[in-house]
């Protein structure tokens, strides 16, 4: 095969990231913006040593599934690697993603999986992070085409509120009109790097956050949060973050209040939270809450049980547990997250909940060398999984039941392999779209001492 010759490929399979499979010359192609069952007129673009990548030259015959994309910017954008298909298209991909990798990297059989659990597919994000950039000579926000650091710009998303949208034009505006400039990564110039927003999805209450180079433009900044206050009633809290460094990370380590209350609250799963700049917190609040209730419900709790929750963030899955636990363990490595967890166990009168802040697989060592042994583990570690000290201070701890939440259905098959050679084995799974149109899935999975149907 050679690069920019065509070749008619009917599309077989998809891939985690959006792209459609077929083959030609007996060999894998790779294909964006294609649905299984497609039929297409496909230009090679890229060869490699056992498969190609290619894109449309036209499509012979559509596929069932392929339905209009309702976004300009769809094709450009990195986020929304299934806008051109259906729904239910995209949550049967989802479904067997997930089912897949527990085969293929897990080798998982038999393992009773329930139907996947859908959302709304668009306005669900309690959470956007645009990145600013310049063109033109003005500053523009909006998100990275895929695999690179080129911002599209758009602020009108539909996986978001459109208030977001709004409060980002907003800032831009100001921005341009008071020449703040925008932050050049190539040059590490400039000044703003990203305007993020957050929203409690039952309170309505939202935080606006800048996140700044340095803070030589300070008193501008303070006078943008005194006016996007008065514009948008619902913002009630401005943060100024700072971050100098030269990194992918978005949120430096220092916060700045500009005006309002240092953080927001909202309502999950029954529970009044604080959330801070730093704090993770599911971006899709209605499916976190169905997400954490199968969690719960798994666990098969009877109100005696010690819960271990790792990575437990601002303690929201916690807490969902503590009316039918009898004491619960959180450990988190960001301080202010922890500091949020306290918090919200004290607003909610939960008194049978502690939190640690650390390194997951340190304080899990830590318990492990203490003799603690919980009855119950619940693990959501990030997208890499968790670390083998993480694993192996887990596995010496023995709880009866680990449950694991994951959003990432690879490392979350790597992680229960692990688990499955040190004597856990996985006695049932879902899958969960948190994140519909976008490639990511979330998954939970109990994990006990009885060996694998």
């Amino acid at each position: 095969m050679k690069k920019n010759e065509l070749y008619q490929i009917e599309i077989t399979g998809m891939t985690a990231e959006g792209n459609g499979v077929g083959r030609a010359e007996g060999m894998a192609v790779f294909i964006p913006h294609t649905a299984v069952g497609d039929v297409i007129s496909c230009k090679i673009v890229k060869v490699c040593k056992n498969y190609c990548y290619g894109i449309i030259d036209k499509i012979i015959t559509p596929s069932e599934s392929r339905s209009d994309s309702d976004c300009p910017v769809s094709e450009k954008c990195g986020g929304c690697t299934f806008r051109h298909i259906k729904y239910s298209a995209e949550l049967e991909i989802k479904d067997k993603l997930v089912r897949d990798a527990f085969f293929r990297i897990g080798g998982f059989e038999n393992i009773p999986f329930e139907n996947i659990c859908g959302g709304e597919e668009n306005f669900y994000r309690n959470k956007a992070q645009y990145p600013v950039s310049e063109i033109d000579g003005k500053a523009v926000c909006g998100f990275y085409s895929k695999r690179s650091h080129r911002v599209v710009p758009f602020t009108k998303c539909r996986l978001q509120p459109e208030i977001f949208g709004e409060i980002a034009e907003f800032c831009l505006e100001f921005a341009n009109n008071k020449k703040i400039p925008a932050y050049n990564e190539e040059f590490q110039s400039g000044m703003i790097r990203h305007i993020y927003i957050r929203r409690g999805f039952h309170s309505g209450e939202i935080m606006l956050c800048i996140v700044v180079k340095g803070k030589s433009r300070i008193n501008d900044l303070y006078t943008l949060a005194e006016n996007a206050i008065k514009r948008f009633p619902e913002i009630r809290s401005v943060i100024l973050n700072i971050n100098p460094a030269k990194t992918n990370v978005i949120l430096g380590e220092k916060n700045i209040t500009l005006a309002g209350e240092n953080g927001i609250t909202d309502i999950l799963c029954g529970k009044k939270i604080t959330l801070s700049p730093m704090s993770f917190y599911q971006v899709n609040t209605l499916q976190a809450e169905k997400l954490y209730s199968q969690a719960v419900s798994y666990a098969e709790l009877t109100g005696g049980e010690t819960v271990l929750d790792l990575y437990c963030g601002a303690g929201t899955i916690g807490l969902a547990f503590s009316e039918k636990a009898g004491k619960i363990i959180g450990c988190e490595i960001v301080p202010e997250a922890v500091e949020n967890a306290r918090e919200n166990a004290a607003a909610n009168g939960v008194k049978n909940a502690e939190f640690f802040c650390g390194d997951a697989g340190k304080i899990a060592k830590k318990f492990a060398d203490e003799g603690i042994s919980p009855d119950i583990a619940i693990i959501d570690p990030p997208r890499k999984g968790c670390d083998v000290l993480t694993l192996d201070s887990l596995i010496r701890m023995s709880p009866k039941k680990i449950v694991m939440i994951s959003c990432d259905p690879a490392t979350a098959a790597r992680d229960a392999k692990y688990l499955s050679e040190n004597g856990y084995f996985p006695q049932k799974a879902r899958a969960f779209d948190l994140f519909p149109r976008t490639g990511h899935v979330e998954c939970v999975v109990l994990m006990s001492r009885t060996s694998c149907i």
